[in-house]
């Protein structure tokens, strides 16, 4: 069975996802970077050892990669967003739903994609088998 690119290209989305908070964030990027740093500590989602500054998240939003921490807080935040935002391309659909599943413990695809808002069921829905396929195979760690 061929290696799955899976891994690579949710690493690949992780800054697409830090750069759509960015983007939809409603705060300077300064302020938008703290409250993904405590978010991250408040919902156990990594512990950043420093809160970054606005100039760091844009470089993470970039060509930097954000560390996990980052992403995943990212990923809890743009999916309470009244807006309802989706993934802009599979790469950062990639990076959601690797996040979905680093964020919260399922025993099976089903209830995670169950558990998925609504509007997240078909952006997410390929992703999401293949992040669920890299759980099942250990590479999602």
């Amino acid at each position: 069975m061929p290696e799955s690119l899976f891994y690579a290209k949710a690493m690949r989305g992780t800054s697409r996802l830090v750069g759509h908070w960015l983007m939809i964030g409603q705060a300077d990027p300064d302020r938008l970077a703290m409250i993904l740093a405590d978010t991250a500590r408040v919902a156990k989602l990594g512990e950043p050892e420093d809160t970054p500054d606005g100039i760091t998240l844009q470089d993470w939003s970039g060509d930097a990669q954000p560390p996990l921490w980052a992403a995943r807080a990212a990923t809890f935040l743009l999916m309470q967003i009244p807006a309802c935002p989706v993934p802009r391309d599979e790469l950062e659909a990639c990076a959601w739903a690797y996040c979905w599943l680093r964020n919260r413990r399922f025993s099976s695809f089903d209830e995670a994609m169950t558990a998925l808002p609504d509007h997240l069921l078909e952006p997410l829905g390929d992703a999401l088998n293949e992040a669920w396929a890299d759980t099942q195979s250990q590479r999602l760690i």
